[in-house]
């Protein structure tokens, strides 16, 4: 079967699509009375342990105290018993090593008796401690290959899990994942040591402001999952999608984005059928999840939740990446978490929602009636902005992939150039206090909207800005350069140890200041602030990200601009940031040197690949097209002229031309892929500063052609197919 016969063949599936999911009944069981049904909760331990064990489980979770290992036994038992009832057979250790992806290893509960017969095990052993084997899982030189020893260590505070499947289920236990000699081979390990590391710091701003209670202090986290789905039937068609994720060719389509139509459009009925299904398996799992709606660019969609503690909102992003995947599957298309899985329009990010609090105070990003009032807020706040400018680099570098490349760096939502916004109100207060005393703020209003019927709505003191990187939105920040592919860990453990390295800052600077002395710290506070917002007030823009007058006021102002990942990565081993990530023990200097390393070598496994696919596709596919078209057009010349009659033989001198120009494109490419780099960072050069323009000139050529060959001789679906055939 010829390519073009497997387009034609996925556009009529497409078209015949009929459901092969059978529709839910809500009526049976209710959205409200499933949600944490299969999640084994501190309200089902609570019913479960006995008084003690829980009470030690559960001051483990709330207040980050230290896991007694005698409990594990108790609810190990507890756990095996829930589990079996909910139909398992089986339990995995669930962990995230530094692939980006999930890693499960499955133990059957079932052990032979001796007699024939079988029991059922689950000791606290086993809950506490698996064994996978470490050895093919990137450890950036933390371990020799023949060394495959590697441990994964249960994570109380992240809650087990039941998993269904249409012939069973499995008990799923969160676990961090570290190395014989105990570095850290994974994403949980370094979020949980940077989360203590900024409770650490920041009870001690708190305990200035006289908050004594120790309420363990976390960073909480909500991220917007966007993502596109198109008909399994394109995707399969699509070798480039099947392998890279992302298209490698496709022509702009007649229509795009520009009509603005599709953000917050009426959601398809399959879609919203999909949707349904997708939140009912995420409410099961005790998955927040509170928003959908159409996206900006044509099939893309968004999915968020509320906020949570970080380490779980991180464990739940992996499994709605997961859900979202298997769900589509059910409805006959394909989810694609690419950054940019279609060139020219929206990519897809995944906004990451920051702040932190206590049960005792709530939210410590929340500035109030009156924030200008509000002293610890500004702090937190400042200690922030101090973050954000001294460790741009470090920002721009744990978002830093292949992928996520083609948003940042071809100035999409957002630029690479990281900076803070913090709205009118905001920026008032600390231009005051940098000027001297503070007094006051601008306040809320109402909105009257001049319909009678309509009531007067609270207006903000002030308005939002989508095009900054990191931006104030009320009660938090919001870090919107997270790909949407990227598990959340990296960004977080990066904010959580730069902003603990801040409240550090700022909680000696008071402590020296205020001598404790309730009396003092009012003036402390203002030069500390005044100081911070001095030297570091640089970094907060308001306006337009995304304007080239920007781009010039950034360098003006000595702004980072790491447009690619090869310019961001070295952050990750630069000196400083070594510093405060080995003194607040979140990574240690060969720890993060591995990590480097293992991104490196994952952005040249990246391009190395797609590069590939763009000279098979082009030779074998695209080519050969574009050949059977010029032989139709020169037949018919030849036919035209032997008749007598004059042909315009400009489509088939540009025909030749295209087809030299694709021709030639891709002999250069396999030029450039024929050199060998002597080392990682030259492998990476190469691929940045050769390999991708060379691609990029294939494409030019291929994509031209796809405007010109004969319709039914074109063997890719085109992005008018992918996009709005539903």
């Amino acid at each position: 079967m010829s390519g073009s016969e497997t387009r034609l063949q996925a556009i009529a599936a497409v078209t015949n699509y009929k459901p092969i999911s059978a529709p839910l009944n809500f009526a049976e069981t209710k959205p409200g009375e499933i949600f944490g049904s299969n999640v084994f909760c501190t309200k089902e331990m609570k019913k479960r342990l006995p008084k003690e064990i829980y009470r030690s489980v559960k001051a483990t979770i709330d207040a980050g105290a230290k896991l007694d290992p005698s409990v594990a036994d108790v609810v190990a038992a507890a756990m095996r018993d829930w589990a079996i009832e909910k139909g398992a057979t089986h339990y995995a250790h669930v962990f995230f090593p530094l692939t980006g992806l999930t890693a499960e290893k499955h133990d059957c509960f079932l052990q032979p008796d001796g007699q024939g017969g079988a029991i059922a095990e689950f000791t606290g052993k086993a809950l506490i401690q698996g064994e996978p084997d470490a050895s093919s899982f990137p450890s950036g030189g933390i371990r020799a290959t023949f060394e495959a020893r590697g441990y994964t260590a249960w994570d109380v505070t992240s809650p087990a899990y039941i998993l269904e499947n249409p012939n069973g289920t499995t008990l799923c236990i969160p676990t961090a994942f570290v190395s014989w000699t105990g570095e850290a081979l994974d994403k949980k390990t370094p979020v949980l040591r940077s989360m203590q590391a900024l409770n650490t710091q920041a009870q001690r701003i708190l305990r200035l402001f006289g908050h004594t209670d120790g309420s363990m202090v976390s960073a909480t986290a909500g991220a917007e999952q966007e993502y596109f789905l198109i008909d399994r039937n394109f995707f399969f068609a699509r070798p480039d999608l099947i392998n890279a994720g992302r298209t490698l060719f496709g022509n702009k389509p007649p229509k795009g984005q520009e009509f603005e139509d599709h953000y917050f459009g009426a959601i398809p009925e399959r879609v919203l059928a999909f949707m349904l299904e997708t939140e009912r398996e995420l409410f099961k799992l005790g998955i927040p999840v509170k928003t959908r709606h159409n996206e900006v660019a044509p099939a893309q969609y968004e999915i968020a939740p509320t906020f949570e503690s970080a380490n779980v909102a991180t464990d739940h992003q992996q499994l709605i990446m997961i859900t979202l995947k298997r769900v589509a599957e059910k409805y006959g298309m394909a989810c694609l978490l690419h950054e940019k899985p279609f060139a020219g329009i929206n990519g897809s990010g995944k906004h990451l929602n920051y702040s932190l609090g206590n049960a005792s105070l709530g939210n410590l990003l929340d500035p109030g009636d009156t924030p200008h009032a509000n002293a610890q807020f500004l702090v937190f706040c400042a200690a922030i902005i101090r973050a954000v400018h001294k460790h741009a680099k470090l920002l721009r570098a744990v978002v830093a992939t292949a992928s996520n490349d083609h948003r940042l760096g071809a100035n999409e939502a957002p630029p690479a150039i990281m900076s803070v916004f913090l709205g009118d109100q905001l920026t008032e207060i600390f231009e005051q206090i940098r000027n001297g005393e503070v007094k006051a703020s601008k306040k809320k209003d109402f909105l009257h909207v001049g319909v009678d019927v309509l009531p007067p709505l609270p207006k903000d003191a002030g308005d939002r800005n989508r095009t900054s990187p990191f931006a104030f939105t009320g009660n938090r920040f919001e870090f919107r350069a997270v790909g949407s592919s990227q598990s959340t860990a990296g960004p977080l453990v990066a904010l959580n140890t730069i902003v603990a390295d801040s409240l550090d800052y700022v909680a000696t600077r008071l402590e020296k200041e205020a001598k404790n002395d309730p009396k003092k710290l009012h003036a402390a506070v203002q030069a500390v602030i005044k100081d911070i917002i001095t030297e570091h007030g640089k970094v907060v823009f308001n306006g337009d990200n995304y304007s080239e007058e920007w781009y010039k006021e950034a360098d003006r102002r000595g702004l980072p601009n790491l447009r690619t990942t090869i310019e961001a990565l070295p952050a990750l081993v630069d000196k400083e940031v070594i510093e405060i990530f080995t003194r607040h023990k979140v990574l240690s200097k060969r720890e993060l040197q591995s990590r480097y390393e293992i991104y490196l070598e994952q952005y040249v496994k990246s391009v190395m690949l797609e590069a590939c696919l763009v000279l098979k596709l082009g030779k074998t596919q695209i080519f050969p097209a574009a050949i059977r078209y010029q032989n139709e057009l020169a037949q018919t010349c030849t036919n035209l002229k032997l008749v007598g009659y004059t042909f315009d033989t400009n489509t088939l001198d540009k025909m030749t031309e295209l087809v030299k120009e694709l021709q030639d494109s891709l002999a250069a490419l396999e030029r450039i892929l024929a050199n060998h780099a002597h080392d990682k960072e030259a492998e990476a050069e190469l691929a940045c500063h050769e390999v991708l323009p060379a691609m990029l000139a294939v494409r030019k050529a291929a994509d031209t052609l796809e405007g010109m060959v004969a319709d039914d001789l074109w063997p890719l679906p085109t992005y008018q197919e992918m996009l709005f055939i539903k």
